[in-house]
């Protein structure tokens, strides 16, 4: 019997990318979505593609999931993925975010527990370290948020021990740093429209598909503009793929980072764009989305040593996967 998965959010971005990993990787997978950001059409693609071994439901995870939970027997574990997640909209919306992330997390918990589906994979962030006291950023760096969507990933993770202690839950969290790239063969990208995404929004520059602006403040780094750690979205998910194996041999909870270990400032990443893609373009200024800081680079080594994980994929794989995705979806998919 091969093994089955529930995966939520598998219409967004991350969870779309990281559902066709899983199943190329002989995973029945089971998704649920809400469609509020995400969309259907990668969903439809993947129900021809893997006919048999793949199904999805449009739910919300503030209601009552658990028909999925009776209906689809045998799932062994969960990938959750599905949240609100800009950090600008959190600082205006606070309500959306505790709301969403934290209230949907608690009932896909509870649903779990009473199916007796025992192990999670959480998507966190490195938004729960809020500023960073050191550098590069350990689990075992403090945890002070400073926007809302931070906070509630925080408020998750807690309560995502509480299931551990009390209710057997084992849990693998993984708290990301940046994320950009797509598929490998360019098939599963981002189709966030407007992005908050770097990467995706220069290479969505430099193809001419919409004006490219500098979103992020004034910081005291030697460009001005803030330096992150940008991890592909391949590589992340394989780290998920480690991740289920790991709990799936008996492993026991952990808390990882996932990055790359090395930064690039912003301008950087738009130098490295223009050089990739061969193209130079306007680069304009737009209002500083809130809540961003200097500097925020991963330390990597407990994804090394508990999860055999390191990335494999370069800033310019990255870019150029990116290129293929939207020059055959140039507005990402379609609702």
């Amino acid at each position: 019997m091969k093994t089955k998965i529930l995966v939520t959010g598998a219409g967004g971005y991350i969870g779309s990318v990281a559902t066709y990993l899983f199943l190329q990787q002989g995973y029945d997978v089971v998704a649920l979505d809400n469609f509020c950001t995400g969309y259907r059409t990668p969903l439809e693609f993947f129900k021809q593609k893997f006919s048999g071994k793949f199904d999805y439901y449009d739910l919300d995870l503030q209601t009552n999931i658990s028909e999925v939970f009776l209906k689809e027997k045998n799932i062994e574990a969960v990938v959750h993925f599905a949240a609100s997640c800009l950090v600008d909209e959190s600082m205006k919306h606070p309500d959306k975010y505790f709301r969403n992330n934290v209230g949907g997390t608690n009932n896909l918990l509870a649903a779990m527990t009473d199916a007796d589906v025992k192990k999670i994979v959480f998507s966190s962030t490195c938004a729960v370290y809020g500023k960073a006291v050191y550098m590069p950023i350990d689990e075992k760096h403090p945890l002070s948020p400073t926007t809302p969507y931070g906070a509630s990933k925080k408020i998750v993770e807690e309560i995502i021990e509480w299931y551990g202690t009390l209710k057997g839950l084992n849990y693998v969290i993984l708290r990301y740093f940046n994320v950009c790239g797509a598929s490998d063969d360019g098939l599963i990208g981002d189709s966030k429209r407007p992005s908050s995404l770097l990467v995706q929004n220069a290479v969505r520059g430099a193809l001419k598909i919409e004006p490219f602006a500098l979103t992020c403040p004034e910081v005291n780094t030697p460009d001005k503009t803030p330096i992150r750690d940008y991890v592909n979205v391949v590589d992340l998910n394989e780290a998920h793929l480690n991740a289920l194996q790991y709990l799936f041999k008996g492993g026991v909870s952990e808390k990882i980072n996932l990055g790359t270990g090395s930064g690039n400032s912003v301008l950087e990443i738009v130098n490295k764009v223009q050089e990739v893609t061969g193209v130079k373009f306007n680069v304009g200024k737009s209002a500083p989305r809130e809540g961003d800081d200097a500097k925020k680079i991963a330390n990597i080594d407990k994804a090394s040593q508990v999860l055999e994980w390191t990335p494999k994929r370069t800033i310019t794989d990255s870019i150029t996967s990116l290129v293929t995705w939207y020059k055959t979806h140039p507005k990402g998919w379609e609702k």
